[in-house]
């Protein structure tokens, strides 16, 4: 079994062939957790792939909103990317730290808001580094480019068709968090939210979707076992949740390269539906 969509997945070989070629631009999408040093950024200033602009999750957001890293508005994310020197005639190729973690949510807000032609680096900067490949700290000043950003709305959910999901079950709903966290035995790294998941939602750590030694993703066959073990069928709708719309990419990352039908985000994730309310909560597994 063949990845259904096999262009949004570049190796490290690939970009290292590829880097300089005009139309390509590289994007560092490392995240860190509030509270976390050295933050994503500072990391990013220290050492990243050479010509690599940085994708500040937290920046790139819906600053009224007191949720976490929310989607912009079009006119925001077109401003963003263009001061990026990212343009709709640009293959973008995402990184992050981790390998796979928060490069997948930089790849699906970009394919969100209408920009097709981005993948995410197999292995990310854990693999680039262990083939000694190159690192700079220069940071790289690019020409502004032409984005145009419409955001797909079908590809988003919110507190409310959530809510509206528990009577209907009309769609899977799928949480990319740690299984204790998942299941409520482990403490959320965000505080005043209450532990638990979704009412009848299913989970399946974004981590089980790389190889824990090489960090790259596991092949397509693989990828689809683990979605069927955790009880996701690919006849129905998926939303994909996590702890603040993050590594939920991740999951909708791995149905897209299975070519299971577009699963969408419910972008305020556990940072919402976990703050104190009348929001239902499960525990266990």
């Amino acid at each position: 079994m063949s990845y259904a969509h096999p262009d949004s997945l570049v190796s490290t070989q690939w970009l290292a062939a590829n880097i300089d070629r005009p139309e390509v631009r590289v994007v560092d999408g490392s995240f860190t957790l509030p509270g976390v040093t050295p933050t994503a950024h500072e990391e990013y200033l220290r050492r990243h792939i050479p010509s690599a602009v940085f994708f500040d999750i937290d920046a790139i957001a819906d600053k009224s909103n007191p949720l976490p890293h929310m989607f912009p508005s079009d006119a925001q994310m077109a401003a963003q990317m263009r001061a990026l020197g990212l343009g709709d005639k640009h293959r973008i190729v995402v990184y992050d730290i981790a390998g796979l973690s928060s490069a997948p949510r930089v790849w699906w807000t970009l394919r969100a808001f209408g920009h097709k032609d981005v993948a995410v680096l197999d292995g990310g900067l854990p693999k680039w580094l262990a083939e000694h490949r190159p690192v700079t700290a220069l940071v790289p000043k690019l020409r502004p480019a032409q984005f145009t950003a419409r955001l797909d709305q079908t590809l988003v959910r919110d507190r409310a068709q959530l809510l509206a999901n528990l009577a209907s079950h009309g769609e899977q709903v799928i949480d990319a968090r740690a299984s204790g966290r998942f299941a409520g035995t482990a403490p959320e790294p965000r505080l005043g939210l209450r532990s638990g998941h979704i009412p009848g939602s299913l989970n399946l750590p974004l981590d089980r979707l790389a190889d824990p030694a090489t960090r790259t993703v596991l092949p397509a066959v693989e990828i689809e076992k683990r979605f069927r073990a955790a009880g996701l069928r690919p006849d129905r709708p998926v939303v994909a949740s996590c702890g603040s719309g993050v590594t939920a990419c991740g999951l909708a990352f791995g149905l897209h390269l299975i070519g299971w039908r577009e699963a969408a985000v419910y972008d305020g994730s556990w940072s919402e539906w976990g703050l104190p309310g009348d929001t239902p909560v499960e525990s266990g597994t």
